[in-house]
């Protein structure tokens, strides 16, 4: 039986969590599978899978609903031969919903959190949430990250055709008895800061700016209590300006994207993820796995896996002066903190292998061909 050719188009080349996810639902397939990458723009992703022997292509185009990519997509499915598409996020989606209706190709959507959220204005959240509808109801078949993002979606516009994989993470890469590089040292830390650390796209999803500013504020109650921030977006040049006006550099570290993420969590104390919206962080779950004391908001899938006290804190949103209070709580309290590594690291354990997404996702793919 010949392997099953499958479209794999996501929105951006770079890494960030969706992109994590790609990149190990990829590794994770068998031979019954030949996956292609499309991604809208080039990236550290890309190079990855390149030098995996993964054959993939690049078409330029930051919009949603781009129909001027229509006749390249349709010389790109039939070049490959391709037999199934799958969209990982809405702009992915929106982009291939149209072409793969019109050549009959079977759509597979796997929403890594939903367009329409609470920080837009209720005409903006409406009209996402109808391209929702939209996307979905042309695709075969959904793939929800939480139990929070399907039900948020039967809410709004009665989901169907939907299914619940939670993503999963490479256990073996993210282990925190591995050996690690001297991170601290590189980032001019020493022995006694206490890292919080935030890791992923700085965009405004993320809340970036309250993330520096709870630094400032917990710094000035505790001088040990100090920021790393990695990566990169549309924000970073507003959050390097924010930090230089504020005179933070002696506190609150900067480093464009990287891709040694587990030596950078080994070298935090907390994790911070103050998000406006998730679907379930692929970010969030690399620390629970690297052991990491958590503090995050409490969006879709977050709050499915995070308890209050029992496994992390949960701070309310755009709320730096929260943010910077369970910094120091984690700080004065080292057996709370303890236990909710402990915790969480046994939650990753037990649910969260990145191999039983690649078989879910593949017993999908045989069902559609």
């Amino acid at each position: 039986m010949k392997p099953i050719n499958v479209l794999e188009v996501i929105r951006q080349g770079q890494t960030g969590g969706g992109e994590s996810h790609l990149l190990d639902l990829v590794s994770g397939f068998d031979n019954t599978i030949n996956p292609i990458v499309l991604a809208f723009t080039s990236g550290q992703m890309i190079d990855k899978f390149r030098s995996q022997g993964v054959k993939c292509y690049v078409i330029e185009t930051y919009h949603p609903f781009d129909f001027r990519i229509i006749i390249q997509l349709g010389k790109l499915i039939k070049k490959e031969h391709i037999q199934i598409i799958h969209a990982h996020g809405s702009r992915a989606a929106s982009n291939v919903a149209l072409i793969a209706k019109m050549m009959g190709i079977p759509l597979v959507y796997t929403v890594h959190g939903w367009s329409f959220h609470r920080d837009q204005s209720p005409l903006s959240g409406y009209l996402r949430a109808r391209s929702e509808k939209v996307i979905c109801t042309m695709s075969n078949q959904v793939i929800c990250v939480s139990k929070s993002n399907q039900e948020t979606g039967i809410q709004f516009f009665e989901l169907k055709k939907s299914i619940v994989i939670e993503n999963g993470i490479n256990l073996s890469r993210f282990n925190p008895n591995n050996s690690f590089k001297d991170i601290r040292t590189e980032f001019g830390f020493n022995k006694n800061d206490f890292i919080v650390g935030f890791i992923g796209r700085i965009t405004l999803q993320k809340d970036p700016l309250n993330f520096i500013k709870s630094i400032a504020i917990a710094h000035k109650k505790e001088p040990k209590i100090k920021g790393l921030l990695v990566g990169e977006g549309e924000m970073k040049d507003e959050a390097i300006v924010y930090i230089k006006e504020n005179y933070l550099e002696n506190i609150i570290r900067t480093s464009d994207f990287r891709s040694d993420v587990p030596d950078l969590l080994n070298a935090i104390d907390v994790f911070c993820l103050p998000s406006l919206w998730e679907g379930l962080s692929i970010a969030l779950l690399e620390a629970m796995a690297m052991g990491k004391a958590l503090v995050v908001t409490p969006t879709d899938g977050t709050k499915e896996v995070i308890t209050n006290q029992a496994n992390g804190l949960v701070a309310q949103y755009n709320d730096p002066e929260n943010l910077a209070e369970l910094y120091v709580i984690y700080f004065k309290n080292s057996l709370l903190k303890k236990e909710c590594e402990k915790e969480a690291k046994a939650l990753i354990e037990k649910r969260f292998g990145s191999k039983r997404v690649s078989t879910k996702v593949t017993e999908i793919y045989k069902s559609l061909v």
